[in-house]
């Protein structure tokens, strides 16, 4: 197998000349100028010889647009002169009428005039038709080879201990541009590419040599591509999708990528979207939408242009929303802990970012070129856009499996990798030789990548490398395969076309404006016409009250001058009556009498009448004051009320919120003092079992001597005891005595035969190679047979460390499923009291718990039960086994949850293992506090846990994790758990904690 491709550049050099595929892009470099497509229907007088045609654009190959004055054309060799139309203008070689063209063939030449014109095949015989745009076509494409960059990676900690005494691989060369790879100490190959990268280099400075003239080439309307190629480990990830989020100068391609275009661009009238999506195993899945994780390829058939109709489409405003989207694509991202790297990619990882500008000045040059728009047209011109696509791919690292240790899943996984990039350096390969024949259809990674490597788009490759002389044969393939690269030519070519749809966008907006306008003077004119009513009932208000207090006034007037004629009056009365009391007018006077009093009693009579109207009047009108004041004095009272029931809710909130403070206080005491009194605990158990072994030790053992040879080589003091064992002696008993033997002894009556054999085994368990035979010769059977028979604690201890080692193998753990193995380790369990004994037992339930197939039955038949039950031990070792055992299991769950075939909450916290982990999360035992931490980032990954968790307490712990664990893997992972799920944010805003 091909650890990284360099299989795949061997095979590619076969050609197949009988091969033509028509709808790969991956051609080879093409012999004719920009702009001619290759012909899918062959050629007209294959017999005799002719030049090619295609009937979509009729542009005949060999013909390229030449600088002005010195147009011309080459045709093939082998065309007829009697196929040519003297109609055409095509003249014989010798013909000098004329002399501003040159002929670039033998026998024939175009003038210049001509060059506007198609040719189409008609009975075997050319015709020449006059045809728009053939220019613009060919001065739209641009040729340009594939750029390739070398980085260099610094040495790890990892090699700078086991390398100390070798000196690097590679020496670099960048001021000329080379590398040398060391053959040995005197000799070495010098390559050259386009940049040479130290492992001093910046990441800036890795932005400016690799991606930012293709990111400019994006924003001049040609499409896109910035790759990574190298051995797994070698930067790849990090030159391409580092977010900077603690380091700014860290930030990888994609992000400052994202910021040149966002910078550019008018938002107003240019558009930016993203899709992230992951090739894993041959599947296309969206970073985006984990739902959604089968995606096809579709293919245009006219123009063989690759898209992806299922994919996430998220248009892009700033840059906080494109970090968020990679912080959630890294999340759903597929990774792996080798020996190569703690977090191998196992996906290739593909960004593409769709941009679309406006192209100022071309409206009216573009809309009227064929000189017959409509009247419309003239007035409402659609724009011009030019469309580019930006692609980032970040390709998995390829791997030997003798190195990198894969094994099960991560194998198989492995092999896809490896499969895919092979395929691609195939296609490389055919492409530097010019191969007629490039095998596009062999993977969906080269058939994503098919306009990136002979297409049109501008392609920028930086292939990664490490200096251990380890890994010497790996850095030599990867740097062939960029050697490889630099030789494939891409034809660039602008993608432009009317935007209609800004177009109609814009006149709906005008519309918009329109009726927004109109309805704006709508409400100013029912506006005007409110405020004309308003005033005009003031007017009349303020007149009826005019003349309300001048009726008042009058009706005052005059009654003041009713009193003063009735005071005159009486006054005259009393004169007159003084007056004439004389007895000598006594006559004259009672008549004068009479009348007067029939006047006075009339006036008096009316006057009365007035005076009683007027106090039925002020009468109504006290009584309406006195109402108005009532209803004052209510509403009065009503306010107050309200204010006084205002202060007594506040002053009842500021009680509470002071009870609420004072139980989180007295929790965060008990809280403190229960960790203190269950560390005690431990170490008092500890302490216990210390003693307990110390005891053990001195107790004699006695080894039968009436046994056979067999026994005698089994009872030998140097396998009396399977962790302190000569392995070669165990070896060299093996091949004496023979696996058969051995494991009969498992059966002998003796028991300290039988112990001594099992022993045996469990050493021989442990060695990877041994394992496969002891199982084939029934040695798991006869296992999981003492399990279930004997009572000694011992055989107890020694066959569940024996079953323990099996279990590391994937398909030995199925093996141990199908014979009932996980209800014998449960019973086992159940009944021991020893801690190594349970130390064991718990070690092969945790190595049966990293298996994704086995989930559902190893909790129907007790399995997760029996590892939570074993906690009551309280013994560092059993409890560092439990917690392995949850944090395999927690890793399944998430995984399957990350894929869709799980669905709920997790089966751990149905269980109820979710209060001892977070009540051991911060234990001081560093084996049980990682797994435990690491078992609390997987549940949390999956949404539906989260309540569970909140409720439970762990998010206190999660946001411990991301503050204070020493290890940087599981810290990040915290970090991103609690910044990628809205039920943790949303809770820690409403606890008002600040977590950035």
């Amino acid at each position: 197998m091909a650890s990284n491709g360099s299989a795949g550049y061997r095979n590619g050099t076969q050609k197949n000349s009988t091969s033509k595929s028509s709808s790969s892009s991956f051609k080879s470099k093409p012999s004719v100028a920009s702009g001619v497509r290759r012909s899918s229907t062959g050629s007209v007088g294959a017999s005799t010889g002719g030049v090619k045609y295609d009937p979509g654009g009729f542009i005949p190959r060999g013909v390229r647009q030449l600088p002005p004055k010195t147009t011309g054309v080459h045709p093939t060799s082998t065309i007829p002169r009697s196929r040519l139309l003297p109609a055409a203008g095509i003249r014989p070689r010798n013909s000098r009428s004329n002399p501003q063209t040159t002929c670039r063939g033998p026998g024939f030449f175009i003038p210049q005039e001509y060059f506007c014109f198609s040719f189409r095949a008609i009975n075997n015989n050319f015709s020449v038709e006059r045809t728009q745009g053939w220019k613009r076509l060919a001065s739209a494409c641009v040729p340009g080879r594939v750029r390739v960059a070398v980085r260099l990676r610094p040495r790890n900690a990892e090699e700078l201990a086991a390398d100390a005494d070798f000196a690097d691989c590679v020496e670099l060369q960048p001021e000329l541009k080379r590398l040398k790879l060391r053959r040995n100490n005197w000799d070495s190959d010098t390559f050259e590419f386009d940049e040479v990268l130290t492992e001093f280099a910046s990441q800036k400075r890795v932005y400016e040599v690799v991606a930012k003239p293709v990111v400019e080439s994006v924003l001049d309307g040609y499409n896109g591509t910035v790759m990574a190629y190298g051995q797994t480990g070698t930067g790849k990830t990090y030159t391409l999708g580092r977010l900077g989020e603690e380091d700014t100068a860290a930030r990888g391609i994609m992000v400052r990528a994202m910021e040149d275009i966002l910078t550019e661009i008018s938002p107003e009238i240019d558009s930016v979207s993203v899709s992230y999506l992951q090739l894993y195993m041959e599947t296309i899945q969206d970073l985006l939408d984990p739902s959604n994780y089968n995606i096809s390829i579709v293919e245009e058939p006219k123009t063989g242009d690759i898209s992806l109709p299922g994919a996430t489409v998220v248009d892009i405003r700033d840059q906080c929303s494109f970090l968020e989207l990679l912080q959630l694509g890294e999340a759903h991202r597929f990774a792996a802990n080798t020996k190569l790297n703690t977090e191998s990619s196992r996906s290739h990882a593909i960004l593409m970012v769709n941009v679309q500008r406006s192209v100022k000045g071309r409206d009216s040059a573009l809309s009227n070129e064929n000189g017959n728009a409509s009247r419309i047209s003239r007035t409402i011109k659609p724009p011009v856009v030019r469309k580019a696509k930006l692609v980032v791919v970040d390709l998995a690292g390829s791997e030997r499996i003798d190195k990198s240790g894969s094994e099960g899943h991560t194998l198989e996984e492995a092999k896809s990798i490896n499969l895919s990039l092979s395929a691609l350096g195939k296609c490389i390969n055919a492409l530097a030789e010019n191969s007629t024949h490039v095998p596009v259809r062999d993977s969906k990674l080269t058939r994503l990548l098919r306009d990136s490597f002979g297409g049109t788009a501008r392609t920028s490759l930086v292939i990664t490398i490490g200096p251990s002389p380890r890994h010497r044969g790996e850095t030599a393939s990867t740097i062939m395969f960029g050697q490889r690269a630099m030789k494939v030519e891409n034809m660039l070519k602008i993608k432009e076309e009317f935007d209609y749809k800004s177009l109609s966008r814009r006149l709906d907006i005008q519309l918009e404006t329109l009726i927004a306008e109109h309805e704006r003077q709508q409400k100013a004119f029912r506006d005007e016409i409110e405020q004309i009513a308003l005033e005009a009932q003031n007017r009349i208000a303020e007149a009826e009250t005019n003349y309300a207090d001048a009726l008042e006034k009058e009706r005052l007037k005059y009654q003041k001058e009713f009193m003063e004629s009735m005071k005159k009056f009486e006054e005259q009365w009393v004169s007159n009556h003084e007056k004439f009391a004389d007895g000598k007018i006594k006559v004259g006077s009672k008549e004068d009498s009479s009348y007067r009093a029939s006047n006075d009693e009339a006036s008096s009579v009316s006057v009365s009448e007035e005076l009683v109207e007027v106090k039925k009047l002020l009468q109504n009108e006290i009584h309406l004051r006195k109402v108005a004041e009532e209803e004052v004095n209510k509403f009065r009272n009503q306010l107050a009320q309200w204010k006084r029931s205002e202060a007594t809710g506040n002053s009842e909130i500021l009680k509470l919120r002071k009870m609420v403070e004072d139980e989180a206080h007295q929790k965060e005491k008990l809280e403190e003092e229960i960790s203190i009194l269950q560390s005690q605990l431990l170490q008092l158990s500890f302490e216990a079992d210390e003693t307990r072994r110390n005891l053990d030790r001195r107790g004699a053992q006695k080894v039968p001597s009436s046994v056979d040879s067999l026994i005698s080589q089994l009872g030998h003091p140097q396998l009396k005891d399977s962790a302190n064992g000569d392995k070669a002696s165990i070896a060299k008993l093996f091949e004496q005595v023979g696996l058969q033997k051995i494991l009969s002894l498992l059966e002998a009556e003796d028991p300290d035969v039988r112990i001594h054999a099992v022993k045996v085994v469990a050493n021989l368990a442990a060695e990877e190679t041994n394992q496969k035979r002891i199982v084939e010769a029934g040695g798991l059977t006869s296992l999981l047979t003492l399990l279930r028979s004997s009572e000694d604690e011992i055989i107890h201890r020694v066959a569940a460390g024996a079953i323990a080692n099996l279990a590391m193998n994937e398909a030995n753990q199925e093996l141990i499923m199908a014979q009932g193995g996980i209800n014998l380790l449960s019973i086992t369990a159940a009944n021991a009291d020893d801690p190594q004994t349970l130390r064991m037992v718990a070690g092969a339930l945790a190595n049966l718990c990293g298996n994704d197939k086995l989930q559902m039955k190893l909790r129907g038949e007790g399995g997760i039960k029996a590892l939570l039950g074993m906690v009551r031990c309280r013994h560092p070792d059993v409890l560092a086994q439990v917690a392995r055992g949850i944090a395999n299991f927690a890793k399944c769950e998430s995984r399957a949850s990350t894929q869709g075939t799980k669905m709920g909450r997790s089966l751990l916290i149905e269980d109820g293992a979710l209060p001892w982990i977070v009540q051991n999360a911060n234990n001081e035992a560093s084996p049980i506090r990682r797994h435990i931490e690491l078992a609390l980032c997987h549940l949390a990954q999956h949404e539906v846990n989260t309540k569970y968790m909140i409720s439970g307490g762990a998010l206190w712990e999660l946001v411990r994790i991301s503050r204070d664990c020493s290890r940087d893997d599981i810290r990040i992972l915290a970090q991103r758990t609690l910044s990628l799920s809205p039920t943790f944010q949303a809770e820690l805003k409403r606890l008002r904690i600040d977590y950035s």
